[in-house]
């Protein structure tokens, strides 16, 4: 498993009864968490000293219970800050275990620029609120940033420019991914990282229609065909519970292996737990690289 334990803003502090409890900066969350399936005593105080409470409906979905949080606030991962606030569904705009992904494609494209001086190009689909695309940005990739929502756009912009980003050279594009990737073939522009996060199910701006299971396997074909000559990386995230480790190293090693070599490793990615020194399971990471 790869583990996201490098962060001083963020902590699970605890785990029981199918909810996590959360330091999110100054503030403590408690959400809900399917993994969590263990009943173990709750012995850190702050399961009573809740700043906001997710509490998911038997029907679907559910509502936030607000104590003391504000709208909006911050916390920082090395150089980089993102503004936070909860939203529907229980996010609050991070998924703080992609992390360890973050620092994996960061070294390299370090290490690239460093020993080539050439411009290392990245391309972040269905990117959310832009923490891959900071992350590769700060690295020193020119980074294309794609998601169908405006919304989440924005925030990701906001990120940017709280993190001192604002002139990093970000494409900032409002758009569905599968339609962007092969406009991106015709145009013949390569790129030498891809990232994507893709949802279980989704819509594109113009009500486009996304299922992982049908849609994945043919968009990581198409964007076989945008790697440069000398690509670096190719980054896969899965929240399904269908796309395991197994599936994914599969899917990258029969779209890119043949063509590019390199090799392919795939793991649960985690985050620790402070109480008993767990590892509780976030998805999963495809990783193909040179």
């Amino acid at each position: 498993m790869w583990i996201a334990d490098r962060w001083k803003d963020y902590e699970v502090l605890d785990s029981s009864c199918g909810e996590k409890l959360e330091r999110w900066g100054r503030y403590i969350l408690l959400r809900p968490d399917p993994q969590v399936i263990w009943d173990t005593p709750k012995k850190d105080k702050r399961w009573k000293r809740l700043n906001a409470h997710y509490h998911r409906s038997r029907k679907g979905g559910g509502e936030w219970e607000f104590f003391d949080l504000p709208r909006q606030w911050e916390i920082h991962y090395r150089d980089l800050t993102f503004r936070l606030k909860p939203f529907s569904f229980k996010h609050t705009g991070l998924f703080p275990e992609q992390a360890v992904n973050w620092d994996w494609f960061s070294a390299k494209i370090r290490d690239e620029i460093a020993k080539t001086g050439r411009q290392v190009r990245v391309l972040n689909l269905f990117a959310y609120t832009g923490g891959a695309t900071l992350a590769a940005a700060a690295a020193g990739a020119a980074v294309t940033h794609v998601d169908a929502s405006k919304g989440m756009v924005t925030w990701a912009r906001e990120n940017a420019q709280v993190s001192g980003l604002s002139e990093a050279p970000i494409r900032w594009l409002v758009d569905d991914c599968v339609k962007f990737v092969e406009r991106e073939i015709r145009r013949g522009n390569h790129y030498d990282g891809i990232i994507m996060d893709p949802p279980s199910y989704g819509r594109g701006p113009k009500g486009e229609i996304w299922k992982i299971e049908e849609k994945i396997y043919p968009l990581v074909c198409l964007c076989e065909k945008l790697l440069s000559d000398h690509p670096l990386f190719f980054l896969i995230n899965s929240y399904t519970t269908g796309l395991q480790p197994a599936v994914l190293s599969y899917m990258l090693g029969s779209a890119l292996v043949p063509g590019h070599r390199g090799k392919v490793e795939s793991q649960e990615i985690g985050l620790p737990v402070s109480a008993n020194g767990l590892v509780l399971p976030c998805g999963a990471s495809g990783r193909w690289e040179r």
